[in-house]
């Protein structure tokens, strides 16, 4: 290993009587020795020599690193996301994200030097994800889930700035410039076919959505619900979800429960304080012994006991997301089925016939975020943006103009008095 230079000695050149200081073999006078002047002159040759060094060691560190591969950059980079992609202990499902969008990079040009990746490479994967189905917008992510990739490398002095710096050069996709399919814009969901999922789901479920109606909370909020994360000292309550989507930014996040919320809660507050509110053991056994009201014959001993000893699956201790969603889509079901294929058993359709009850179930269903669109957008119709931005708990009013739909009727009518 080549020995490390140290920092030349601010000297004393005798026959001047100059200060003087000797880098590279070269020597540099710096004036009358022990002067100020001659001290500031060392300083700023010093300074110079180090951020030279500092240079010549990065510019020889990006050379190296220039014989890395793409499939090595991807699994360091992976590993990183691993472990930064985390809350309260669990994966976000961002890593997830990332993972999938490094695949296709991955198979076509895994074994290529990262310094042979450029702009072009990058117009090909954002065509080819165009050409499988993946819609605009998420074109463009993945994008930028690559750059993100890059400027991690970068930082790391792992890649050379230069092809971070082409690989922004390309461009998104832009909306009727491309062929890259749409995305659905998510829109309010109608009173009425949320009140039609009513006699479909739990208790459980039915208040949760009840109070995102009201509170315009996120799904993870709703299902998060404690007694101890709710302040109930006023006549409006103030709840704190233990965690949520942007507390990584530093920001806090308080959701105001009106007259009508809290009664909704009230019931459901609990002794103890750190148990959530609506769980899912408590849905299952409410739901069982419903089953076992509505049978006509008697349950043989045998049958009795053997389901709680060996259950299929243990609920948690609340609902998650996912099964948040599923409560519902499951109740869209019942609530809107085919007309013709749902009576019909599922292993006596044809494949056709099974793609067109998939089609007609997904035009049916609503998704639990959806209900925040309908809050922002009702708040913002009765009061304004800035109160929607309030309880929705963003930022800016950015995102809130996304959520909330404008009034178009208000807008016809100006335009029929003014217009």
């Amino acid at each position: 290993m080549a020995r490390r230079k140290g920092i030349p000695s601010y000297g004393h050149h005798r026959p001047t009587g100059q200060a003087r200081v000797r880098i590279d073999g070269k020597d540099h006078y710096l004036g009358l020795y022990g002067s100020e002047e001659s001290r500031q002159a060392y300083e700023r040759l010093v300074r110079k020599l180090i951020a030279d060094r500092a240079a010549v060691e990065l510019k020889a560190r990006v050379e190296i690193a220039s014989d890395l591969a793409i499939h090595e950059l991807i699994a360091s980079y992976l590993e990183f996301a691993k472990g930064y992609y985390v809350k309260h202990g669990r994966e976000t499902t961002e890593y997830g994200v990332i993972a999938t969008t490094l695949r296709l990079l991955k198979h076509r040009h895994g074994d290529e030097l990262v310094s042979t990746f450029g702009p072009l490479k990058l117009l090909a994967l954002r065509d080819q994800w165009a050409d499988d189905g993946i819609v605009r917008k998420q074109c463009n992510h993945r994008m930028e889930r690559v750059r993100r990739m890059f400027t991690w490398a970068v930082s790391r002095q792992l890649v050379a700035t230069s092809v971070l710096e082409a690989l922004k050069t390309v461009e998104g996709l832009r909306k009727g410039r491309t062929h890259a399919v749409e995305g659905r814009t998510v829109m309010p969901v109608a009173d009425a076919h949320v009140d039609a999922v009513q006699p479909h789901v739990s208790r459980q479920v039915w208040t949760m959505i009840r109070l995102q109606r009201l509170a315009g909370m996120r799904p993870e909020e709703v299902t998060l619900m404690r007694t101890i994360d709710i302040d109930a000292s006023g006549d409006v309550w103030a709840y704190r979800p233990r965690y949520h989507k942007t507390e990584h930014h530093d920001q806090d996040r308080v959701v105001y429960l009106g007259p009508q919320a809290i009664e909704i809660v009230r019931p459901w507050l609990r002794l103890n304080l750190e148990e959530y509110l609506f769980q899912p053991a408590e849905a299952m056994a409410e739901l069982a012994v419903k089953r076992r009201a509505a049978r006509k014959t008697k349950v043989q001993p045998s049958q009795q006991s053997r389901r709680a000893q060996r259950p299929k699956k243990r609920p948690g201790d609340r609902y998650s997301t996912g099964s948040y969603r599923q409560a519902i889509h499951a109740a869209c079901d019942r609530a809107f089925p085919h007309p013709d294929l749902d009576a019909i058993p599922e292993r006596d359709l044809t494949d056709a016939q099974r793609d067109e009850l998939k089609a007609w179930r997904k035009s049916h269903r609503w998704q639990p975020n959806q209900l925040r669109h309908t809050v922002a957008t009702r708040i913002r119709q009765q009061v304004g943006l800035e109160a929607a931005q309030a309880v929705l708990g963003h930022s800016s009013v950015l995102p809130t103009q996304i959520y909330a739909k404008r009034d178009e009727q208000a807008a016809r009518d100006a335009m029929a008095r003014l217009g």
